[in-house]
């Protein structure tokens, strides 16, 4: 074993230093902490191993001690724990140094091991002096204290005894103040963290959704074009194409989730009737329902009951209400909903057989976050924000909506009230057809299109669909394929995907307008990216416009029709 290395010992004018033993297995990083810590009034003992420093501890006092966690033999942690056992050693300050161990559950572990502070390497200079220092003037404090407290226990020793408990309160009251602090600093910058990785996750989350949302769109355009006659293929084109809908505004909501609790959810009405919004409602939830074996029945009154609302939220709160019920329901259960006029509303309501709701809950159901069991026994998923945000869409709507119960076990009824639209005629209840009016979008002349997505499945489909309505277009994988191919094709619109290999949809654009002519060509962003930051780039680099995917085919069909226009004229 090494011998210590003790300094000599302190000459009468610096009889007032202290103690602070470093420990460290490499001589350098010694070297390093006395240059760094060298002070009057501080009488520095290196140690290279944790054998060292405990020969060090049982033969002197130390204000502080600072510890590498790394060392061969003993670590710095299995030292801390020793220390912290002996009674004649346990309340020496620790502060922990390292280069390797940076994971919060090593951070943890230290703290666990009773140190009062842990610190990274390189080690920050000033920090270090300052932390040591705090320490060495609480141990100098406490070292005169003592020193006073001897005098007086002669003459006084009630005061002495009082005085000693005194300086045992401060000095816990100061570490606990000084571990509290550190746990709600590192607590806070874990929270600033987890909400960075949140907004990240959410926008590249809503960006994967959306590419493979865009060929099937593409795809259902290209079916009623060719499938209008066929009424059972219209149908189904239908239903996709209103799931795509409803799965693209729930994106939209994915990408902001501070929106629900501040209530930023905006609402498109329109004219709908309640048995419309209940069947799309039924729909969706019907794969869960059938999942779980259950009977769902649904019983409509004989008129119909007209709605000015947002057909895809109101779809979306009642879906939630059967998706809840179909959950928290043991297997072969049964749902109704029931919808009957009263008055100027309609009353729907969703019953189940399933856990029911303790009287003490049913006020706070409702709230972010709260589910009525969460034992991993009866979990089938879900955050608990469906019923939070059923409740804040229906009120949106003008409406409300209550929960009852019997009490656990006992099933559940929700009942929702919205006020009704009666001066709406039947013929404006009914939704338009979706194939009509395509026929305005057909150019009036030849029109080169040039798009460019590395989804061959979104470029193909979208292609196709363009060809098929008279339009010359040319497809490109990749960004440099895209430039490449505008300089030969000469399109006068191009459309853009911007995450592509080689050049992204920024650099692309870029290419194209330097191009001879592309200062008139319309260049569009076609994109999964549609935060505020990604259309503030497109208009940067040159874009039109910036549209989101799914593409709106109307809108798209518009755009191209108002190009082709201009260019006849």
């Amino acid at each position: 074993m090494k011998s210590l290395t003790f300094p000599p010992a302190p000459a009468p004018a610096l009889i007032d230093q202290v103690n602070i033993l470093i420990v460290d297995d490499e001589p350098k990083n010694l070297t390093v902490l006395e240059s760094i810590l060298d002070d009057p009034g501080y009488r520095l003992v290196r140690a290279n191993s944790g054998q060292e420093a405990l020969l060090a501890l049982m033969a002197e006092e130390f204000a502080v001690l600072v510890l590498d966690v790394r060392m061969p033999g003993m670590t710095g942690f299995e030292l801390a724990q020793i220390i912290k056992e002996r009674k004649k050693t346990s309340r020496v300050p620790i502060i922990f140094l390292t280069a390797y161990y940076n994971e919060d559950q090593h951070i943890l572990e230290g703290y666990g091991t009773g140190a009062v502070d842990y610190l990274h390497k390189p080690v920050n200079t000033a920090v270090l002096r300052s932390k040591v220092a705090v320490f060495a003037e609480l141990f100098s404090k406490g070292r005169a204290l003592e020193a006073a407290n001897r005098t007086l226990m002669t003459e006084v020793g009630e005061r002495r005894k009082a005085e000693e408990r005194l300086r045992e309160l401060n000095e816990t009251l100061d570490r606990r103040v000084t571990e509290r602090t550190n746990t709600l600093e590192l607590r806070e910058a874990e929270l600033r963290d987890a909400n960075r990785r949140k907004d990240e996750f959410l926008a590249t989350l809503a960006h994967e959704l959306r590419n493979p949302l865009a060929p099937v769109r593409n795809a259902v355009q290209l079916l009623r074009l060719k499938g209008q006659a066929m009424p059972e293929l219209q149908w189904g084109t239908d239903v996709i194409d209103r799931q795509i809908k409803a799965m693209s505004r729930l994106i939209d909501d994915l990408m902001d989730v501070s929106r629900i609790n501040q209530g930023k959810i905006d609402l498109r009405h329109d004219w709908v009737t309640t048995e419309d919004v209940l069947r799309d409602a039924v729909e969706s939830s019907r794969p869960l329902i059938d999942e779980c074996g259950h009977e769902l029945v649904l019983t409509l009154p004989d008129q119909r009951l007209s709605l000015y609302a947002d057909r895809t939220r109101l779809t979306q709160a009642f879906m939630n209400l059967l998706n809840n019920a179909a959950k928290y329901m043991d297997r072969g259960g049964r749902i109704e909903v029931t919808a009957q006029h009263a008055g100027n509303d309609v009353v729907v309501t969703v019953k189940d057989k399933g856990i029911g709701i303790p009287g003490d809950r049913l006020q706070s159901v409702f709230e972010m976050f709260s589910q009525v069991e969460t034992t991993l026994t009866r979990s089938r998923g879900g955050l608990g924000i469906g019923l939070s945000l059923t409740q804040r869409l229906i009120e949106m709507h003008g409406g409300t909506v209550l929960a009852r119960s019997e009490g656990s076990g006992l099933g559940s009824e929700f009942e929702v009230r919205l006020p009704l639209t009666p001066e709406l005629s039947p013929e404006v209840s009914s939704p338009p057809s979706q194939d009509l009016g395509v026929e305005r979008f057909m150019p009036s002349q030849e029109l080169r299109v040039l798009i460019a997505d590395d989804n061959q499945d979104a470029c193909a489909t979208l292609a196709s669909l363009l060809e098929l309505m008279g339009y010359l277009v040319r497809q490109a994988h990749d960004g440099q394929a895209a430039v490449d191919a505008a300089a030969d094709f000469d399109p006068q619109v191009v459309l853009l995907d911007i995450g592509m290999p080689k050049l992204n949809g920024y650099e692309a654009c870029r290419h194209i307008r330097d191009q001879p002519g592309g200062a008139a060509r319309t260049i569009v962003a076609c994109t999964g990216w549609g935060q505020a930051d990604d259309r503030r780039r497109s208009d940067e680099a040159g874009f039109d416009q910036h549209l989101v995917k799914p593409v709106d085919p109307d809108v798209l069909f518009e755009l191209l029709a108002t190009v082709a226009a201009r260019a006849s004229a």
